[in-house]
């Protein structure tokens, strides 16, 4: 078997990670670019941590705040464009995937220069050091190369990808989730588990991200129940952090799969919070791998099943289920329109077992519309 594995980033965990080794800091520059969210970073205490250890470190700061869910292109060149005025030499992004992903493309913007129209196929030959710090569990973007962004000219969520993009750092403290709502602390634990997932359904799945995986699915399984009924406490919210950092670390080797293809178009054309996009759609998707590897003689998804714990689709679709609640409608031209684009996308030929448009058109029936 061929393969590569690639893992640049230094992670540190634990409560109050950020100030304890505030020196790191001092390896990435002068002054930072904090780019983060509106309001999030303030009340979990990320800010605080964050200003707290430049300060004691001797080093500036400038606040970028701006970037929205789903970060879009004009938002990436504002905050590069204020990095650079503002004489930044670093970028620290505190938040979500969004967060995380904008400082990320904003850090390659600083010193690359490239045309708003041409930000999805430029070649991004360096980036501003980046440190990153997680305040949900689910996108694994402090471990990852990619940046996700909004694509208006293609309707969809494309990435920005470059070794360059890698953080050198990240902190990773689970008290930053203890204000997260069910909602959002269910939906990126999905997204994480459709990461590794799809990391196992993937082509270029090896020896070693596949461990990494099932030890993803495993942890984030053994968190249904809290999930669902109980408000998940520091001990879960830390074990669904580092399994969404595993769950990133296989991706950054593996990219994803279809369930990332079409569930883009759920969010970007309904709003659709990404990790609940995956999760409407990944249990169809594994039934569609499951029926051909009977032909092929394989069995991924049964690996995926032992790991989950579970003995058949039928119990990962009712524990899913249990977590999503009623699901969203869906037109017989929304669904199409949703196939079409999809096939476009370069996540479908990654998958293991690619399906074809027609395929793809009846997971995302089966999916969306199931009994229609």
């Amino acid at each position: 078997m061929k393969f590569m594995y690639t893992m640049p980033v230094k992670i540190i965990a634990g409560e109050g990670c950020l100030n304890e080794n505030r020196a790191l800091l001092m390896e990435l520059g002068r002054k930072a670019l904090i780019v983060t969210g509106k309001q999030s970073a303030q009340k979990n205490g990320s800010y605080a941590d964050a200003v707290k250890a430049l300060e004691a470190n001797g080093q500036g700061f400038f606040l970028y705040d701006k970037v929205m869910s789903n970060p879009t292109v004009d938002c990436v060149f504002d905050a590069a464009e204020a990095a650079k005025r503002e004489s930044c030499d670093f970028v620290l992004a505190i938040g979500g995937g969004s967060p995380l992903d904008a400082g990320k493309a904003a850090a390659a913007l600083a010193v690359n220069a490239v045309e708003k129209d041409a930000i999805f196929r430029f070649s991004c030959a360096g980036a501003l050091p980046i440190a990153a710090v997680p305040t949900t569990a689910g996108t694994g973007s402090e471990v990852t190369q990619y940046a996700i962004l909004t694509n208006h000219a293609a309707q969809t969520k494309t990435s920005v990808a470059s070794p360059a993009l890698f953080p050198r750092f990240a902190f990773l403290d689970g008290r930053y989730m203890r204000g997260l709502s069910r909602a959002v602390t269910i939906n990126t634990a999905i997204d994480a588990l459709s990461h590794s997932i799809e990391g196992m359904l993937s082509v270029r799945a090896s020896v070693l991200s596949d461990p990494m995986a099932k030890n993803s699915i495993k942890a984030i399984a053994e968190c249904f129940r809290a999930l669902k009924e109980d408000e998940p406490g520091l001990p879960v919210r830390e074990k669904l952090l580092h399994a969404s950092t595993l769950a990133g670390m296989v991706i950054a080797n593996t990219g994803t799969t279809a369930v990332h293809a079409a569930g883009y178009q759920l969010t970007y054309h309904r709003n659709i919070d990404h990790g609940r996009a995956n999760g409407l759609l990944i249990g169809a998707y594994l039934r569609f791998v499951e029926k051909k590897e009977k032909s092929l003689g394989t069995d991924r998804v049964g690996e995926i099943l032992a790991a989950l714990g579970m003995r058949n689709l039928d119990e990962f679709d009712a524990a899913l289920n249990g977590l999503l609640g009623e699901r969203e409608r869906f037109s017989a031209a929304e669904i199409e329109g949703y196939a079409e684009a999809a096939m476009r996308a370069k996540n479908i030929a990654n998958a293991a077992i690619a399906p074809q448009k027609q395929e793809l058109l009846a997971i995302l029936q089966n999916a969306l519309a199931p009994g229609a």
